[in-house]
């Protein structure tokens, strides 16, 4: 029997590992279990005093059976920063699928240019812009956490909350101050223990303290210039103060297996 196809192929132990930092096909020939780690695309951040960009929804567990066929995995790609002087809200990310297995993108980051604006629902939440925004909700529940509401304050030295991670909600902002992006959450399913899904720090403008992005790939806030999320871990981007916000990064999709699932069996033969 061959051995399954598709992502980039590695070991850890008795086990063989297929990423895929791009959309591609796993491919396999007889029915197993294998473990995957599936992320979206983080979310973009808000701008003037706007909120972190929402983290990709994540999503693992072991024991899931695949069967012979060629399986399609989408990666989602992370959502763009909100422009300068616009009301709104970041783009949300992509999802990334693999089988039945669906993640849900980020949710933008809100902006607080003319209205302030809350952060949009996602894998994670996006946090709100300064003005009393809200912050986005995790929707569907359980892929990740809320962003963190936006300092009451709709002046210029009000901090957007921070986006949600996949472990914990966004810090709210404050006056002088960005809320910083929820952390993420830790994976070896590679066999090295890999952060996923950090939030979005929050913008503010001015000399202030712009939020951190969350552990796992979320881009710090700023006044000009925010960070954007790391490229295949689902962080969210950050949030300005007064330019663009910080685009979201893409996510992965991981698969893991026993290598003995698909050794080859000798035969045995007698000769009369």
């Amino acid at each position: 029997m061959a051995s399954p196809t598709g992502g980039t192929i590695t070991t850890d132990g008795l086990y063989t590992v297929h990423s895929f930092t791009t959309s591609g096909t796993f491919t396999v020939d007889k029915s197993v279990n294998v473990e995957y780690l599936v992320v979206a695309g983080g979310a973009g951040g808000g701008t003037n005093g706007g909120g972190g960009g929402g983290a990709g929804g994540y999503k693992t567990a072991s024991g899931f059976a695949v069967t012979a066929q060629g399986y399609s995995i989408t990666v989602g790609g992370g959502g763009a920063g909100l422009a300068a002087g616009t009301p709104g809200q970041g783009t949300a990310g992509s999802n990334s699928v693999f089988s039945t297995i669906t993640s849900t993108g980020g949710g933008g980051g809100g902006g607080a240019a003319g209205t302030p604006a809350n952060g949009n629902a996602g894998g994670s939440g996006g946090g709100g812009s300064r003005g009393g925004s809200t912050g986005g909700a995790a929707s569907p529940a359980s892929q990740g956490f809320a962003g963190g509401n936006g300092a009451v304050t709709n002046g210029a030295d009000g901090g957007g909350g921070g986006g949600g991670g996949a472990s914990e909600v966004g810090a709210i902002g404050g006056t002088s101050f960005g809320g910083d992006g929820g952390d993420g959450n830790s994976n070896s399913i590679t066999g090295s223990a890999v952060f996923y899904g950090g939030g979005g720090g929050g913008g503010v403008e001015g000399a202030y303290t712009w939020g951190l992005g969350g552990n796992g790939g979320g881009g710090n806030g700023h006044n000009g210039s925010p960070v954007a999320g790391t490229a295949n871990t689902g962080g969210g981007g950050g949030g300005s103060g007064t330019g663009v916000g910080g685009a979201g990064g893409s996510g992965i999709v991981i698969i893991k297996y026993l290598t003995s699932d698909f050794a080859a069996t000798a035969g045995m033969f007698l000769l009369f």
